[in-house]
């Protein structure tokens, strides 16, 4: 059995980026993600692959592009204003059918902001925060260990569908230090000689990588054949955690650090008597809507426990559909709630809504 360490969230994602086979990372520093690529240039020439801290997160994210086009396995990692400077790269990597890892690790904001933690990027994320129609494969982590495990899962799906996938953490679970384990990994085998650009044998016509279409009809029938991609990972990419939603009257549903508060909120409430159970999405996108909405016809109430001023309520109410209300409670500016204020406020909610 492989053994445990003790590592800061964003040095287990910089070693499981090692393990997993990552051929060149590209990035530039901002707190609260800095040890990612002082750990990687330590550590990465020792196994002859490539880093190199970029000019700006701008040229970082283009970097990407180029080892990526030809075939590497790549990423990069910033924090919220780096990811923004990066929002036209990757939506031309998704337009070009691009596979790498991107990791945010999300202070807040808005603006510079401060480098505590927030969740104030999950629209910039899920929705697209780049220009034009497409989608990023979003996972969320709770803890150091997901931390890691999510970069060997993040590359795999990058490959598999050829198309950015996006790891969205924050600066607490990047800077707290937990027990880690890397088990041992299987990179699966993917065949990218018929579209990477590592030179042209005579078997074959030359390689194209663009997202540049001029005919509208040829613009439409990529963007088609795009949509049925991200169709397919909707179908089959859902992933979501569940604790005491069996018996559950009440739901907490929250992703990454709130999850873990909500945790311990949802143990405290239930030793008031309180049946509440939490739901945790592990992708936010594709977002586990089917399973929120048969949830909602089991509860009386919701509430989305985040670190900003309201985002992924938005997706919890769709998924709902009216069945149940769907309430808000959220902390901003790097704040976190304590168990105790979120405990406080479901037992409000729960009052207003019996008196009315």
């Amino acid at each position: 059995m492989a053994e445990y360490k003790l590592m800061k969230g964003n040095e287990a994602l910089a070693e499981a980026a090692i393990q997993a086979g990552c051929d060149a990372y590209f990035g530039y520093p901002i707190t609260p993600q800095s040890e990612v690529l002082e750990y990687l240039a330590r550590e990465m020439p020792k196994y002859d692959r490539i880093v190199m801290q970029a000019e700006s997160e701008v040229a970082s994210i283009n970097m990407v592009y180029g080892a990526a086009g030809a075939g590497f396995r790549t990423m990069t990692t910033s924090s919220s204003p780096g990811i923004s400077l990066m929002q036209e790269g990757i939506s031309y990597m998704a337009g070009a059918e691009l596979p790498c890892l991107i990791v945010n690790v999300n202070r807040a904001g808005p603006g510079l902001g401060t480098i505590q933690p927030g969740q104030g990027d999950y629209f910039q994320s899920v929705k697209g925060g780049g220009h034009g129609d497409y989608k990023l494969i979003v996972l969320a982590p709770a803890s150091v260990q997901e931390m890691a495990d999510m970069v060997f899962l993040g590359f795999d799906l990058a490959d598999k569908y050829r198309n950015p996938v996006l790891m969205l953490s924050d600066g607490a679970i990047g800077q707290m230090m937990e027990k880690v384990q890397f088990k041992p990994y299987d990179r699966p085998v993917v065949d990218k000689s018929s579209w990477a650009t590592t030179g042209k044998p005579k078997t074959r016509k030359r390689n194209y990588i663009t997202s540049l279409f001029i005919q509208p009809e040829r613009m439409e029938e990529h963007n088609l054949k795009l949509e049925e991609k991200f169709k397919l990972i909707r179908e089959n990419e859902v992933r979501f955690e569940e604790i005491n939603t069996a018996d559950a009257e009440y739901l907490f549903v929250a992703y990454g650090l709130s999850a873990r508060i909500c945790q311990k909120a949802m143990d405290i409430a239930r030793e008031k008597g309180i049946r509440i159970g939490l739901f945790r999405p592990i992708t936010l996108y594709p977002y586990p809507y089917a399973r929120l909405n048969e949830l909602a016809s089991q509860v009386r109430m919701m509430l989305s426990v985040e670190l900003n001023s309201g985002q992924m309520v938005e997706d919890v109410r769709l998924a709902v559909n009216g069945k149940v209300p769907v309430e808000f409670y959220g902390k901003m500016g790097g704040m976190m709630p304590t168990p105790e204020d979120i405990v406080h406020h479901l037992e409000t909610l729960i009052q207003f809504h019996h008196a009315n």
